[in-house]
């Protein structure tokens, strides 16, 4: 992994946790998720008629990528339904790079060295520190329906990793891919809440119209990066590294949401500084 690759994802990583912020400030999650797959999907579609079309051999990993992601934007839906942000945000993509280490060995043939297992190693246990320090410092019982569902969302993310980390290899055209993907995702959530809402959905649309498409950008933005660094490097280490998204979420959550940053959350924050080091330690 290159320092322009590593700059790629950590940029990825800030602006993924902005829009993820931004779908949650929206109570009405339906209509935040709209506004967001909706307006990624019409970003696509612009985009699309200016660059190459993917080749032929990407366009099965790109629709079985559109599944994933409509599942993923379901379940991250219902997490942040049932949960903070600060703790539903650092469950859901902590998950994920243990499982794409799993996936991307098996399947890719892209097994990690001794450096990189053992900064995904750290990485995951600085994550699971950042999302089960919530439950400890509440006294609260755990919300088991709020874990499972962003448990279910790392795995979604996982998913949706590895298949695109092949298709967008086979598309020749990163930009191609991405602008595909978003057509082809985007379209299911409006569709699912114009059949709710019906007439009701646009004027519900309209005071969120901003903050939702501006979330959109950001979201486009910030795969778009990931999937260019994913033609330039392994993915396992790609995957942990933009799970550095987590510091900030954690950031966004004490400072506009109100949620408690504390020792603890630092103390994980740090120890998944030092995996993140480790894992470029080969670059």
């Amino acid at each position: 992994m290159t320092p322009l690759v590593a700059a790629a994802v950590l940029i990825a990583a800030v602006t993924h946790a902005s829009w993820n912020a931004i779908a949650h400030a929206i109570r009405d999650q339906l209509l935040s998720f709209t506004l967001i797959s909706g307006g990624g999907a019409l970003i696509g579609g612009a985009l699309a008629l200016f660059v190459p079309l993917p080749a032929a051999g990407a366009w099965p990993y790109l629709v079985a990528s559109a599944l994933l992601h409509i599942g993923y934007y379901a379940l991250l839906m219902r997490s942040f339904t049932l949960g903070d942000f600060g703790q539903m945000y650092p469950i859901a993509r902590g998950t994920a790079p243990l499982a794409v280490t799993v996936l991307a060995a098996v399947f890719v043939d892209e097994i990690p060295d001794g450096w990189q297992l053992t900064g995904v190693a750290f990485a995951c246990a600085g994550l699971t520190g950042l999302a089960l320090w919530g439950i400890r410092g509440s006294g609260r019982r755990p919300d088991w329906p709020a874990l499972l569902a962003a448990g279910a969302t790392g795995l979604a993310i996982a998913g949706y990793t590895v298949v695109d980390g092949v298709g967008v290899r086979a598309s020749g055209t990163p930009l191609g891919y991405i602008a595909w993907l978003m057509v082809l995702e985007g379209l299911a959530i409006p569709a699912y809440a114009l059949v709710r809402r019906r007439s009701a959905l646009l004027p519900q649309l309209r005071p969120h119209a901003v903050r939702g498409l501006t979330g959109a950008a950001l979201s486009v933005a910030a795969y778009a990066l990931v999937l260019w660094a994913q033609t330039r490097a392994a993915l396992a280490p790609i995957a942990a590294l933009r799970e550095s998204s987590i510091i900030v979420g954690a950031a966004i959550g004490a400072l506009f949401f109100k949620e408690r940053f504390g020792g603890p959350r630092m103390a994980a924050a740090g120890l998944m500084v030092v995996g993140i080091g480790l894992m470029l330690h080969t670059s």
